[in-house]
């Protein structure tokens, strides 16, 4: 329904999710894999590489970037050629239908389709698209939330022709525009809020919209299983079926005394507001962030005695990163934290929290070092990750007439891995 001139507009937000981002740009570039399963994951895009492979194996054809279209099929690589411990990112959705998806190990996804064709990510041309369709959209509706590199939530409700069809016209004129400037397509939801609309969004993909309003909750939103509330995951997915609750409208059935008891007084009480389609969240043209992380994954795993040298020089280069986030976003941080993932895909997580506020890789070291003495270093290691959070504005703290944390003009830490990496 549309607000009539005398009333006051209703609340439309709109979430809008781009269709297999990074598979989809690939597509762009090789249109000749439309249709086809594909995958993208394993490993950077290295163009030279392929141009010289190209050329080697055409020789009498001038390759060049402009004609990547021109790849013959058989050119490609099959995942079922691949070895090594990458993960998959996207898939088209051919790929998708046999049950490949996102953070798939690339070794399982040949099991289930060895014909799939992989590429490697091209980050780069990922954000270059990113940037395009967001400007796109701020170009129309100026009030957008940044949700990561391919979804937005966008405020519709003061915006020319965001209350007619309730939203679908403006979600319409959003997804042609895009599509005419980039060639890409996205989907999108629209409703009074971003909980719903995020829901919507996935109602009727690739390139669809759906709307959903609050008389809709019934019909449309209960039915659903409880995890596809954004914000319930697995152990609270597993939890609710102990309980004998799988969709959206069994939580909704529940007290919120109950809910409360046996979800703790915060989380239930937002399982209740959720389950009845209940969230007053704005939408955030800017939002600060909660943390700033660095981590990697390993080609292989690596033992903490006997790669000792390797992991200490990944160790401080994470530090050393998260230092360069921290002072080029103007942050300093308070609580030092690392992640680690063993061999057997157990994670563990420990932080400190300093005295003070810090910025330097030095101090992060530091501090990160000493979370290292509190995991076992025994297993071997698939994953290490460092963390600053408790963030605060530099020129916030600095206002403060207080100083960073300096780094230590000693080493700043006995040998974890066996590698002191600022010199006496």
């Amino acid at each position: 329904m549309t607000a009539s001139p005398d009333t006051a507009p209703q609340r439309r937000i709109a979430h809008l999710d781009m269709d297999a981002f990074y598979a989809s740009v690939e597509l762009l570039r090789y249109p000749q894999l439309k249709g086809l399963p594909v995958v993208i994951g394993g490993g950077r895009r290295r163009i030279d590489d392929m141009l010289g492979r190209l050329r080697e194996a055409h020789p009498d054809y001038e390759w060049s970037e402009d004609k990547l279209h021109e790849i013959p099929l058989d050119f490609f690589p099959r995942i079922a050629s691949y070895t090594g411990r990458g993960v998959i990112t996207t898939a088209t959705y051919a790929a998708r239908l046999f049950g490949v998806g996102s953070a798939m190990g690339v070794m399982k996804a040949a099991k289930l389709c060895p014909d799939a064709i992989l590429l490697p990510v091209d980050f780069d041309q990922y954000r270059h698209y990113s940037q395009r369709f967001k400007a796109i959209i701020t170009d129309i509706a100026p009030l957008m939330e940044n949700r990561g590199v391919d979804e937005v939530y966008i405020d519709f409700t003061h915006v020319p022709g965001g209350q007619r069809e309730d939203g679908r016209v403006l979600a319409r004129l959003i997804q042609k525009a895009i599509f005419d400037d980039t060639g890409l397509t996205c989907s999108v939801g629209v409703a009074p809020n971003k909980l719903l609309a995020k829901m919507a969004s996935e109602f009727n993909k690739p390139n669809g919209i759906s709307i959903v309003n609050e008389d809709d909750l019934v019909d449309m939103i209960w039915p659903l299983p409880c995890r596809k509330i954004n914000g319930i995951g697995p152990k609270a997915e597993a939890k609710l079926a102990k309980h004998e609750i799988h969709t959206i409208g069994e939580l909704a059935q529940r007290d919120l005394y109950w809910l409360k008891e046996h979800f703790g007084k915060s989380y239930g009480a937002w399982l209740y507001d959720a389950a009845h389609g209940q969230d007053d969240r704005p939408v955030e043209t800017e939002s600060e962030p909660v943390s700033i992380s660095r981590e990697t994954t390993f080609e292989q795993d690596l033992h903490a005695v006997r790669d000792r040298d390797t992991l200490g020089a990944i160790f401080t280069k994470l530090c050393e990163q998260v230092a360069a986030d921290l002072q080029r976003k103007g942050y300093v941080g308070k609580t030092i934290g690392i992640k680690l993932r063993y061999d057997n895909f157990q994670s563990v997580t420990r932080d400190q929290t300093l005295a003070s506020y810090a910025n330097q890789a030095q101090a992060i070291r530091t501090a990160a070092g000493q979370c290292l003495k509190r995991v076992d270093l025994s297993r071997r290691l698939r994953l290490l990750g460092v963390r600053v959070g408790s963030l605060m504005k530099l020129e916030d703290w600095q206002a403060q007439g207080l100083r960073a944390e300096e780094a230590p003009s000693q080493p700043y830490t006995e040998s974890l891995f066996g590698d002191d990496v600022y010199p006496k």
